[in-house]
């Protein structure tokens, strides 16, 4: 849970519980700005689970008085609404950035005494908007609810969707949009970039007020570390590692690495151009705007790896008086994050191979199915599924490796299905397959949602390998177009 509360809880009514202690930071880490008003508020999607986790009323939410709260045309019971500032290494190149169409509207304290931001994405104009015009559009805001709650169904760390509203108003991008707004719940808002941030202000209090609320929030067990912000700098560090091996898991491509989209929780946040392989391809790119490829699917855990480098930068003030010997110990300790992630990404695949022990071929095997995979042009979570019922893919790229994996198998000396028992709960039967998430997104700017409550229902249930949507199971047919996603910026 780390940090507790400090202040007297919010007057009893909807179940609003909020301790909003960023807040109480110096205002340098933040602008105080409430949302703008919306024309004609409507509630698109409402996380009921979500709501009751949180200690909400559902039913008071779904009400108009509860719809204007999330649309942020009336303040949240004990809500201190701020923009949160923050920097960023956008595809490379560092900026000051901040919350542009965002605002914090603060921190609820669930039933079991965890805490949660409740963020409104596309929520109007903030000092940090720039030339922006601080709203969302419904597409993208729907694809982030299905796409992160999909991603907490198959058990990776993720900000999660509480509820999307409609504006009545437009958007303009390419074209004119229905607008749209996301209420987001996470452990935390605080970025790699928002310790760039505070680092880049020159203000060295700004940087300790920050490093001690975030490891109050998130590592209160290191407040009495002999160098705290190096024992932040691991812990961030071993929680990145652990993500982005989920990540490579299960097919994901963020889509946007960018620093500022990299949250020190460990937690998967700001899905834009985000999307899950079918085809295998390690060189996979979705966003529209990467064309040099590089947050494609095989350069997730380098760009990981640098941004914690950077991370590493931001806090040096705090590592250690002696800049040499600050640098030296940062360096020690990002030196480490690929044998981190080595680790948690060869006990993924071993499960998702149903290995038992550890044997030194076993990295071998796993790479070796994943460039089959590549050689065929085979589905990637259909082929793991497919073996994980005890059927290898019948393609020449792979007949050779079947008798290696059998022998493997074999030599575990366990019953076969208590490695098929392991496989089915680490490959997942359905994913937010991309075709099916663009039919659910188009059906809902007509105006019909049932695809997309459809599709929600399916996600919810990953490894029901038995129960399985077929629509959602089967490897699709070969898009004419490779496929794009946008940000929707």
């Amino acid at each position: 849970m780390g940090l507790m509360r400090t202040d007297p809880l919010a007057p009893a009514g909807p179940g609003f519980a909020f301790d909003n202690s960023y807040a109480r930071l110096p205002e340098g880490l933040y602008a105080r700005v409430a949302p703008t008003h919306v024309r004609a508020p409507r509630l698109v999607l409402l996380n009921e689970a979500l709501a009751h986790a949180l200690g909400l009323d559902a039913d008071w939410l779904a009400s108009p008085e509860g719809v204007a709260v999330l649309a942020g045309n009336a303040p949240a019971p004990g809500g201190a609404p701020i923009a949160q500032a923050y920097a960023g290494h956008q595809f490379g190149h560092f900026a000051m950035l901040g919350d542009g169409r965002a605002h914090l509207l603060g921190e609820q304290i669930a039933p079991d005494g965890r805490r949660f931001d409740i963020h409104l994405k596309g929520s109007g104009q903030t000092p940090f908007s720039r030339s922006g015009d601080g709203r969302a559009a419904l597409g993208p805001m729907l694809r982030e609810y299905l796409v992160s709650e999909a991603m907490h169904a198959l058990g990776i760390p993720t900000t999660r969707s509480l509820a999307v509203i409609a504006t009545g108003e437009p958007v303009l991008r390419d074209a004119v949009l229905p607008g749209a707004i996301l209420v987001r719940v996470a452990a935390s808002h605080i970025r790699v970039g928002t310790f760039q941030f505070a680092r880049a202000t020159g203000q060295r209090p700004l940087l300790e007020a920050l490093l001690s609320h975030a490891i109050a929030r998130h590592d209160p067990e290191l407040a009495g570390a002999a160098r705290p912000a190096l024992a932040f700098l691991e812990a961030v560090m071993a929680r990145q590692a652990a993500l982005v091996a989920r990540w490579m898991a299960v097919g994901f491509v963020h889509g946007v690495m960018n620093t500022d989209n990299m949250a020190v929780s460990g937690e998967t946040i700001d899905y834009g151009p985000c999307a899950f392989i079918d085809r295998f391809d390690p060189a996979t790119v979705f966003s529209s705007i990467d064309r040099g490829g590089r947050y494609a699917y095989a350069n997730q855990p380098r760009i990981a790896h640098w941004n914690l480098a950077r991370l590493a930068e931001a806090l040096l003030p705090l590592v250690d008086p002696n800049e040499a010997r600050a640098v030296e110990l940062a360096t020690e300790a990002i030196h480490r994050f690929p044998a981190l992630f080595e680790a948690e990404w060869l006990a993924l695949f071993r499960a998702k191979l149903g290995l038992a022990g550890a044997e030194a071929e076993d990295r071998l095997l796993a790479e070796d199915f994943l460039a089959g995979l590549h050689a065929g042009g085979l589905d990637f979570t259909a082929s793991f599924a497919e073996l994980a019922r005890g059927r290898p893919p019948a393609h020449p790229a792979l007949a050779d490796w079947v008798g290696r994996w059998e022998a493997r198998l074999s030599r575990a000396q366990e019953p076969r299905a208590a490695a098929l028992q392991r496989m089915q709960a680490a490959s997942p039967a359905v994913i937010p397959r991309n075709h099916a998430v663009e039919a659910a997104l188009a059906a809902a700017a007509a105006g019909d949602l049932a695809p997309a409550h459809r599709l929600l229902a399916a996600l919810a249930r990953p490894h029901d390998h038995e129960g399985a949507d077929p629509a959602l199971a089967a490897a699709p047919p070969a898009p004419a177009q490779p496929y794009r996603t946008f940000c929707g910026t």
